[in-house]
């Protein structure tokens, strides 16, 4: 690789390896202090969790504090929570006995399927809607994206959940309600997450083609006998896609830590319906793990959006070129 390209690649993943490392400890020990504060016996309510109010007993709540390891000194648990977390060794589920790692990646790629599939339907959406009107302003299609930017952002995400499944699974009959049995069953909550999307990524898509149209070098290039499609094409599309990719990682982010609701509603066996279920099963490996998860996704993302728009931007690429 060229040196003179590998610096702020090399300085980029410097960050972010930092920060990975960074963010796990910070939330790792803070899932563990807040773990540690609950108030009450921890492991009683852990075992009534498991075996039932009425089944459970001194030595089941024993047994659950010598698994957790309620019953180390403070400072020598949190010891031991450090180092499971440095050797990748998250515990076992109290409900389900299984991994931690096993439970966290299936909710997580069911949440990442999600996620991918309101993107493209975003994507598909409303980058065409504006495209088209960053490049006729004032027209019907700028005005109709205005118009549904305000409606779809308006309108609450579990408002849209109950009509689309009122509308279009229970009306029509065309799609299930709920559920992941089948393909289909992905197409109601992406369609929930994707259109608020949409209309977002569209008013975004045209505020960034307006300034790529108005500016000079778009401008010379029409001067040299380009057609406007011609210099969209070679000149106009690239720089608009670093707001618009700056734009979508955000959101995208956003759509993985914050779908609870849409999970819920769907019953999407997500990554925070999982954590929710979690919390109110008292799985506290579940709720350490996932929470560390979510964490270091947020980095990484970060990491992919900040790669995507470095190398999109042609201005670095002039520079590494000079």
């Amino acid at each position: 690789m060229n040196p003179l390209m590998s610096k702020p690649w090399a300085a980029l993943l410097g960050r972010r390896l930092v920060q990975v490392l960074a963010v796990s400890l910070l939330i790792g020990t803070l899932c563990f202090l807040m773990v540690r504060a609950l108030p009450g016996d921890l492991a009683m309510r852990v075992a009534a969790g498991r075996y039932g109010y009425d089944l459970v007993s001194n030595a089941a709540a024993d047994a659950v504090r010598a698994e957790l390891g309620l019953d180390r000194p403070g400072w020598l648990a949190l010891l031991h929570w450090w180092r499971d977390m440095a050797t990748f060794n998250l515990g076992q589920s109290l409900v389900s006995q299984r991994s931690v790692w096993h439970e966290v990646t299936h909710h997580l790629g069911a949440t990442l399927r999600l996620s991918a599939a309101a993107l493209a339907i975003a994507f598909a959406v409303g980058v065409p809607l504006g495209v088209w009107a960053g490049l006729r302003p004032q027209g019907w299609v700028d005005k109709a994206s205005w118009l549904m930017a305000v409606v779809l952002r308006a309108l609450p995400p579990f408002l849209l959940s109950v009509l689309l499944i009122l509308l279009v699974a229970v009306q029509w009959g065309f799609l299930p309600a709920g559920g992941d049995e089948s393909q289909a069953s992905l197409v109601l909550p992406a369609l929930t997450l994707g259109l608020g999307l949409a209309a977002g990524l569209a008013r975004v898509t045209r505020a960034a083609m307006r300034e790529v149209v108005m500016s000079p070098y778009f401008e010379f290039a029409r001067t040299k006998g380009l057609s406007d499609w011609q210099a969209l094409m070679r000149h106009g599309l690239r720089n608009a896609a670093v707001p618009v990719t700056a734009y979508l990682g955000v959101q995208a982010l956003f759509l993985v830590e914050g779908a609870l609701v849409v999970e819920t509603l769907f019953a999407w066996p997500g990554i925070g319906h999982a954590l929710v279920h979690a919390v109110f099963g008292r799985d506290i490996p579940v709720v350490q793990g996932t929470a560390l998860c979510m964490g270091v996704l947020f980095v990484v993302f970060n990491l992919l959006v900040d790669a995507a728009c470095l190398a999109l931007d042609p201005r670095h690429t002039q520079k590494v070129a000079a």
